[in-house]
């Protein structure tokens, strides 16, 4: 029987993780377990910073970003040491079981401590929308919104200039937030891992959409960790008749009071790992998959490839 549980958030914020940490929190106390706040990801683990969580504290967080519990890299939780310094914290607490908020690495430290006997549950609070066993992520939602609202502004000022805008978004080596960002935008060209990068290729299409076209500005959406945005846009500027200007959104894609959609897919999934927990499940983690929510085995998940998004570059090509 849990008694009580710990609840941490790791890796990069994502707006909608305070969501879930307060839907833990509520529906573990409706059902008479303690809760226990665990600062600073896994490190707090470690270090045992932990604080007890009433209904209270977790008030007027629901439209907070980032993370009230802060969150912080530890890459030697992988040395089983740490992990069974992080085991003997939690007993000697009387923690029975955590639930992790994060990406795929903080889906690696939950396994490992279901393996040394402590329950997990992980939830996905990522905004590149990265982790497969689930069609969106904790966030991913809200960062979209941030990067649309970016690239409108741009666009505006981009068709008074005869421009065009370079703009990297966020990913990690998914091209989610990218495509979407275009498809809802109305770009001329989305760059991603999905696509490639060819670089004669976009600047030809660029030429085109100048002189057959007559186009008086032009997008260009591009994934991170793909090519450096300055350099396209000083080579746009050289081989086509636009003037290429370069933004790099950053981590202003982070932040932000979250969207109906990530508060609300934050609390499904906050209430589905409590009652993963109560039945006695670890090792599992929460995903949505056509809206329904719904759990698979962390190991399952990261061993899965993602789920192909192969219908949304169709659409990309059909609608330029």
């Amino acid at each position: 029987m849990v008694r009580k549980i710990g609840v941490l958030t790791s890796g990069g914020d994502a707006p909608g993780m305070n969501s879930a940490i307060r839907a833990v929190t509520r529906v573990a106390l409706a059902n008479g377990i303690e809760v226990v706040g665990i600062r600073d990801g896994y490190k707090g683990l470690v270090n045992g910073d932990f604080v007890n969580l009433t209904k209270r504290d977790v008030s007027d967080m629901l439209d907070r970003g980032g993370t009230k519990l802060g969150s912080a890299r530890l890459p030697e939780f992988k040395d089983e040491e740490v992990q069974d310094k992080a085991v003997n914290q939690l007993k000697s607490n009387g923690i029975d079981a955590i639930v992790v908020i994060g990406g795929d690495g903080s889906y690696r430290g939950a396994m490992a401590l279901t393996k040394k006997g402590i329950n997990c549950i992980g939830l996905p609070g990522t905004i590149d929308n990265d982790i497969a066993g689930t069609d969106f992520t904790i966030g991913f939602d809200t960062a979209l919104n941030t990067c649309v609202e970016c690239v409108d502004k741009l666009r505006d000022t981009s068709s008074s200039h005869h421009r065009c805008s370079v703009v990297e978004v966020m990913g990690n080596h998914c091209g989610d937030l990218a495509v979407w960002t275009a498809l809802s935008c109305g770009a001329e060209v989305v760059i991603t891992p999905e696509t490639g990068y060819d670089e004669l290729d976009i600047l030809e299409r660029l030429r085109y959409l100048d002189k057959a076209v007559k186009k008086n500005h032009a997008i260009v959406i591009i994934s991170e960790k793909i090519t450096d945005a300055e350099s396209l846009a000083r080579k746009i500027s050289l081989n086509t008749g636009f003037s290429g200007r370069a933004t790099v959104l950053g981590h202003i894609q982070r932040g932000g009071s979250p969207t109906p959609n990530d508060r609300v897919l934050a609390e499904r999934m906050g209430q589905k790992a409590v009652e993963l927990l109560m039945d006695g499940v670890g090792g599992h983690c929460v995903g949505i998959i056509d809206n329904k929510i719904i759990s698979m085995p962390i190991e399952e998940v990261l061993e899965a490839p993602r789920k192909s998004r192969k219908e949304f570059y169709r659409l990309f090509d059909n609608l330029v």
